[in-house]
């Protein structure tokens, strides 16, 4: 037999690591070529990685929660090439190193032509996939790494579990790693028998009756026994409740934002806005036709797109020159980004050529995106794209926010809910629906006069719609 093993490839935009989320296959499991066996999240989205190897799994590199760096193994799968009465020579590290694309061409005449975000192999055969257990069951698929094979493939294997620890917390099975705890031997104090920090901790400290170490483990110093909550901060004196590690979507958006603070000078302008006429607009268009009416964003998005055309500036990026200094660049169109709470995290997909779209056209993008978004399958070209960003944050019922600018873009314009509110028409108060607009800009690319002109646009064209939409 030989042992192929997959490394995890760049998924796209020069990622360094990915968290393993959830394996999709056991160890001793058949696959195909193309078959799913992870899924995991990047900085980006939650993606499913095909095997480039058709075979039987060997070893799974890793456990649910942990984070693998790209370049580094993430599954060996045995082709049961040789015979089985002459035990397996371990392949040449060069042989089993090999990334994904030279894979990819490799099996060419095999491949079922899936695509992993620029990766995947030729042909057009489908593969059988094995289908995916809930995540947090306990089913083999979901629990891959009960039992690894040793590194030697000749030598003998032990028992493979058919159900592994509940073990959520990569922490937990760090800290029973470390001190020599084989957590398939404890009970779980948690709900459904979740095994938590307290019970590890119980059994470093030799807790008799739920726990033993491995016998080749060196014994570990004894540690105190903390019960829930007995983790206390040094600088507060207060109880720990928990330590979340800032990593995947939250940690690229940590970066990004302070990146953001960093490096750009940036202002704010708002402006108070009468979109009564909007409203009204959209309600008669709803009333004739309810299924075609563009929400009100689509509308909002419209304006802001008819303004960076008038003020252009707006619509650019810093970078360094050829010749180490600075260039701002100008752009021959819009990727307009939507920002989009989803329960990752706040992402920005983009739609491409925005400037071109109608109202419709753009109603139909936001809700794709959206649900895209929502469900972590946006790309990342359609996350990275972005040359302006538009974001709705009336609808967590606020009325304004001092927004961060989505590096390395230098304006992100901002909505707040439109709410009755008392209004001066003509010399009489009324009640009118009003909104707010804000703009935060970067400096460096313009001065508060085009902020402010752009701002004045998309408030006067939301105030009079139908003369600037009789003009797009």
């Amino acid at each position: 037999m030989a042992i192929k093993v997959f490394l995890l490839p760049d998924l796209g935009e020069g990622l360094t690591e990915a968290d393993l989320v959830n394996w999709l296959v056991a160890e001793g499991d058949s696959v195909a070529v193309d078959q799913p066996i992870a899924e995991v999240e990047t900085a980006k989205s939650l993606v499913e990685v095909p095997s480039p190897f058709a075979g039987t799994v060997h070893q799974l590199h890793g456990a649910p929660g942990d984070t693998m760096d790209v370049g580094k193994p993430l599954v060996s799968v045995e082709d049961g090439a040789a015979t089985a009465s002459a035990p397996a020579a371990p392949a040449p590290a060069e042989e089993r190193a090999q990334s994904y694309r030279e894979e990819e061409k490799a099996g060419a005449s095999e491949g079922s032509g899936n695509v992993l975000i620029g990766y995947g192999t030729p042909g057009g055969a489908g593969s059988t996939r094995r289908s995916r257990a809930p995540r947090g069951s306990t089913t083999p698929q979901s629990t891959a790494q009960a039992a690894a094979l040793p590194a030697d493939v000749g030598a003998p294997t032990a028992p493979v579990r058919t159900t592994a620890p509940t073990v959520i917390s990569p922490l937990v099975r760090k800290l029973a790693r470390d001190h020599g705890i084989d957590v398939a031997t404890l009970t779980g104090s948690g709900t459904q028998g979740l095994i938590l920090r307290a019970d590890v901790q119980a059994a470093i400290g030799g807790d008799s009756g739920t726990s033993a170490a491995r016998p080749d483990a060196a014994p570990a110093a004894p540690l105190r026994t903390a019960a829930p909550g007995d983790d206390e901060d040094a600088r507060s004196g207060l109880g720990i409740a928990a330590r979340t590690p800032l990593k995947g979507v939250r940690k690229s958006i940590a970066q990004a934002m302070s990146t953001s603070r960093r490096e750009i000078p940036e202002a704010t302008v708002w402006v108070d806005v009468d979109a009564t006429e909007l409203v009204q607009m959209r309600s008669k268009l709803k009333a004739s036709d309810p299924q075609n009416t563009p929400g009100l964003l689509a509308y909002i998005a419209r304006f802001t797109l008819a303004g960076l055309v008038r003020y252009p500036e707006l619509n650019t990026r810093i970078q360094e020159s050829a010749d180490g200094g600075q260039e701002i660049l100008s752009f021959t169109g819009v990727n307009l980004g939507i920002a989009a709470q989803t329960d990752r995290g706040l992402m920005v997909p983009s739609i491409a050529n925005a400037q071109g779209m109608s109202a419709r056209q753009l109603d139909a993008e936001v809700r794709r995106l959206a649900g895209v978004a929502r469900e972590g399958k946006c790309t990342p070209a359609e996350l990275t794209r972005g040359t302006f960003t538009l974001n709705n944050y009336g609808v967590f019922g606020v009325d304004g926010s001092a927004a961060i600018i989505n590096y390395p873009e230098v304006a992100i314009l901002g909505v707040g809910r439109i709410i009755d509110r008392p209004w001066v028409v003509d010399g009489e108060l009324q009640v009118r629906k009003v909104t707010e607009l804000t703009l935060t800009f970067d400096h460096r690319v313009c001065d508060g006069g085009t902020a402010g002109g752009f701002l004045r646009y998309v408030a006067d064209a939301i105030e009079n719609p139908g003369s600037v939409l009789a003009d797009l």
